[in-house]
């Protein structure tokens, strides 16, 4: 399933997710630091969504309540998981 999500309160604007099964297939964001979020959709590539929601929700950037990894997995949760 491919779905773009909206993001809230980080620099990047939007995420593009494709999930198929529970594996995070790929994920590209619009905006945010180019680098770490290449590396950060690199690094979730074939990990279970259970994993991906694990290891980064809760994450916050600087002195915001959120970040590029938990917008991700508010993202996964709109989605349904």
């Amino acid at each position: 399933m491919t779905y773009t999500y909206k993001t809230k309160g980080t620099c990047s604007s939007d995420i593009k997710l494709d999930v198929e099964n529970g594996i995070v297939k790929e994920v590209t964001f619009w905006g945010g630091c180019n680098g770490n979020l290449q590396g950060l959709s690199r690094l979730v590539k074939g990990m279970s969504v259970e994993a991906v929601i694990t290891r980064l929700e809760g994450i916050h950037c600087g002195g915001r309540p959120t970040s590029c990894p938990d917008q991700l997995c508010k993202a996964l949760h709109e989605m349904g998981y």
